[in-house]
């Protein structure tokens, strides 16, 4: 890997892995819709809207894999979640075919199954349960990798994002949590792995309370150095004499994206 494109530059993860990716690979083109920080040595920088296929195709040219992060990262109106992570997701995955792009790291969401319920342990052979028009978009994303995986050869692996951050800020996310530097290790095994073809893996630390059978990626090699439980006292103090959550938001791993306009009648035992 000579270039590597990393789309949604300008958000969380984009930033944090501009860092942790700096001088891995000879260079990063960093692409956003938004303004980013001016280029650094071994950098490209870029503004794309992803719905504008003829941008896409020259944001792609040139790059040897990409780390695709952009779109909308969080619930929202069908529209805009049509444009920029159904019609965007298509664009990067089409342009990049055509430019013969080898290998694709695509961020999708523990919310693309997220209507499992948290008394299930879950691994990558499930079959979606989306929690939301969001989530819908990750589960189409991870069925359009498939598809280019298996009709043009393209390597992509699909890392089912719990909740990236520094540190766990509560009880939900102790399950779920991935550190900047094991989802670094996850990303590189992506763009560098001889064997990837097609693959879901979880992006999540080594959580023990870890919802999620990560198995998958621990046979590609995965070996997480981050673990939820040092911060858990710290989440229950801050939690301590908070009103009582939400029973649908408590049930299902998506938590507050599954209650959410949630209007299904309670089921008989």
């Amino acid at each position: 890997m000579k270039r590597v494109l990393i789309t949604g530059a300008a958000g969380g993860i984009g930033r944090s892995l501009r860092e942790t990716l700096r001088g891995v690979y000879p260079i990063l083109r960093l692409s956003d819709r938004v303004a980013l920080a001016p280029a650094r040595d071994g950098e490209e920088v870029d503004c794309t809207e992803l719905a504008d296929m003829a941008a896409v195709e020259r944001m792609v040219a040139g790059v040897d894999g990409i780390i695709h992060l952009g779109g909308i990262s969080g619930e929202n109106d069908w529209p805009v979640i049509l444009e920029g992570n159904i019609i965007g997701l298509y664009n990067v995955f089409e342009a990049a075919r055509q430019a013969g792009v080898a290998r694709i790291v695509f961020a999708t969401s523990n919310h693309a199954v997220g209507f499992y319920p948290r008394a299930q342990k879950i691994d990558h052979r499930v079959v979606p349960r989306p929690d939301s028009r969001y989530g819908v978009s990750k589960a189409f994303g991870e069925a359009l990798a498939s598809l280019y995986s298996d009709k043009h050869g393209m390597a992509v692996l699909c890392t089912r994002i719990g909740n990236f951050g520094s540190r766990p800020i509560d009880r939900r996310r102790l399950s779920i949590w991935i550190s900047p530097r094991d989802y670094t290790q996850l990303v590189r095994i992506g763009l560098e792995h001889p064997d990837i073809r097609y693959e879901i893996v979880y992006g999540v630390s080594r959580n023990q309370r870890s919802w999620y059978d990560n198995s998958n990626a621990e046979r590609l090699g995965y070996r997480p150095q981050d673990d939820s439980e040092p911060y858990a006292e710290e989440v229950r103090a801050a939690e301590a004499g908070a009103p009582p959550a939400d029973p649908i938001a408590e049930r299902y791993q998506g938590g507050t994206f599954c209650a959410a306009e949630y209007t299904a009648r309670p089921r008989r035992a």
